[in-house]
């Protein structure tokens, strides 16, 4: 049996002009500003005039822990939105734009699969509509302005060695990720050590992500804590006269960006912070707008459910006050063997026993998606490989951890191959069951709050952090900034913070390598474990495969 690539399929896909999506929204061709005939920005005018509207049902989409076998949450993502709409709901698709560094490094596109895709694919994974390209602009000015402050005299009166904010680029880059700036004599201002992050990581992208509006989000850049003075004192960036400029470049990627799906049904993507070392959610302007717009908003959350989920719940649905109705839990059997010790290269021989072994990988998820009050459907993604008895050691696994897992053939079928999971979803979304909670309050202390992720979602025994970093954490909280809730910047291959540690380990401790405050997105980074805000590329990046070819058409990016 054959099957087209993914890129195949999307190049064929019979598009629609973007106004035809926005009117099945109710978004007006004068609320759309056109990138192309196929995508659009949705204007400020147009999300202020729906905010009064009630809001829609809200599912989420998460994951198992990542394997190299796949797992589909994204696939899953686009199936279930178009399958909504299959079975006549007005269902939307919230989703995060896709970051160059993966793209050329090795995870290659970010926009679903199979018949289960948003278009257009290349755009989407390349530069779409400069959003990325804004948000690292406005990072690296505020970077600039810093410098010459000093340069100029230095009236803040800042110490040079306690200047924290890095710079950034939207590539990963192993040599920038320590260096030394300002060498070359006085015309180039004060040598000093700093370096790069990736844009994703930048707090620049977590404030678009969760800024209200235009207001709100110049408010939260000058919020930004740069430096500090020899006496502790911080210096913000609105010290430095940056937050208007930074907003000015911000303005049109504030603004979320409407795509469809192969079916042709809405799908909004905006904004992108990793959840291995971000808060992994695409923005709260285009969930509520959706949310307004829709019966039923499907959106997903990077990564496995103990880091993109668990940041969902705790710091996106606390920051923006939402609440899931139902959250769907994405598997494949492949991912199960894996966890069950078979290799890459032996999964399409069946191995039931493999699959039961790997399975508490995916009981631990179920559990910890519980604690926070909102119901639990596992999505099977299918793969042809999979054997029946395979797929029903999964359903009765998930039955005896009091959950039901839905067998779901979207990526090969579209939206014929998820009705049935898209009739339970939204069963239950109108149910009324879920009593959604996140999972510590704000009045905890900080580093409380950093011991009850780690022991009740990792299932660790400790977390192990120095004598600094204590200080450092009861330091922000005397300012402020107890409130706060924790980002955890860890490897998302396992619930430990040893990459190679799978399934559902227990009695490990969780080392806290550095914390970060992050006062204009509201939230302090938990350096865990060899965690790296600048990925580096792998011994063969997908950068060398990736050519025009006599076409024109771009090979080797998906």
């Amino acid at each position: 049996m054959s099957f087209k690539s993914d890129i195949e399929i999307a190049r064929e896909a019979k598009k629609r002009p973007i106004q035809e999506i926005g009117a099945k929204l109710g978004i007006g061709s004068d609320d759309l500003l056109p990138y192309g005939h196929d995508k659009a920005k949705v204007s400020q005018d147009f999300i202020q005039s729906v905010h009064g509207n009630k809001n829609g049902k809200l599912i989420l989409v998460t994951a198992i822990n990542p394997t190299p076998a796949g797992e589909g949450k994204t696939t899953t993502t686009v199936g279930l939105g178009d399958g909504l709409n299959a079975i006549g709901k007005k269902a939307a698709i919230c989703i995060r734009e896709a970051s160059l560094g993966p793209c050329f490094g090795m995870k290659g596109g970010a926009a679903g699969g199979g018949y289960a895709q948003v278009v257009p694919m290349e755009e989407m994974n390349l530069h779409f509509t400069g959003d990325f390209h804004a948000i690292t602009a406005a990072h690296n000015l505020l970077s600039a302005m810093i410098d010459n402050h000093i340069y100029w005299g230095n009236a803040l009166e800042i110490d040079e060695r306690r200047i924290t904010w890095r710079r950034v680029m939207d590539m990963n880059d192993r040599a920038l990720r320590d260096m030394v700036v300002g060498l070359g004599g006085v015309p180039n201002g004060f040598a000093r050590q700093t370096g790069f992050d990736i844009t994703v990581a930048s707090e620049v992208m977590a404030i678009l992500c969760l800024a209200t509006d235009l207001e709100d989000l110049e408010k939260r850049l000058g919020d930004i804590i740069v430096a500090y003075t020899r006496e502790r004192k911080p210096i913000y960036a609105r010290d430095i006269k940056a937050d208007g400029a930074m907003t000015v470049l911000l303005k049109d990627a504030m603004q979320p960006n409407l795509v469809q799906t192969l079916e042709n049904n809405p799908a909004f993507v905006h904004g992108g912070p990793f959840a291995n070392i971000a808060h992994g959610c695409n923005s709260v302007i285009a969930t509520t707008t959706a949310l307004k717009v829709a019966d039923y908003v499907v959106t997903e959350a990077g990564f496995g459910a103990d880091l993109g989920a668990e940041k969902f719940m705790n710091i996106k649905c606390r920051k923006a006050g939402l609440a899931p109705d139902c959250v769907v839990l994405v598997a494949t059997v492949r991912a199960m063997k894996m966890n069950g010790g078979v290799a890459k290269a032996d999964l399409g021989t069946e191995n039931v026993e493999a699959v039961e072994k790997g399975c508490p990988n995916l009981g631990r998820h179920i559990a910890n998606l519980k604690r926070f009050g909102v119901p639990v459907v596992v999505a099977i993604n299918h793969f042809v490989s999979d054997t029946d008895a395979e797929v029903q050691a999964v359903k009765d696994y998930v039955a005896s951890q009091g959950s039901e897992a839905i067998l779901c053939k979207h990526w090969a079928e579209g939206s014929a191959g998820v009705t049935d999971l898209a009739e339970r979803v939204a069963k239950i979304a109108d149910s009324g069951a879920s009593q959604f909670a996140p999972l510590y309050r704000d009045d905890m202390g900080l580093f409380e709050k950093i011991e009850t992720i780690a022991k009740q979602i990792y299932r660790a025994d400790e977390v192990l952090a120095d004598k600094k970093i204590r200080d450092q954490l009861r330091a922000w909280e005397d300012a402020g900034y107890g409130h706060l809730p924790v980002c955890m910047a860890k490897t998302q291959y396992s619930f430990s913070t040893d990459p190679n540690l799978r399934g559902a380990p227990t009695g490990h401790s969780v080392p806290v390598r550095e914390v970060r405050l992050s006062a204009g997105a509201g939230f302090i980074v938990v350096i865990c474990g060899e965690i790296m805000t600048m990925p580096g590329l792998p011994r063969v990046p997908s950068a060398e495969a990736i050519r025009l070819n006599d076409a024109g058409h771009v090979e080797g990016l998906f």
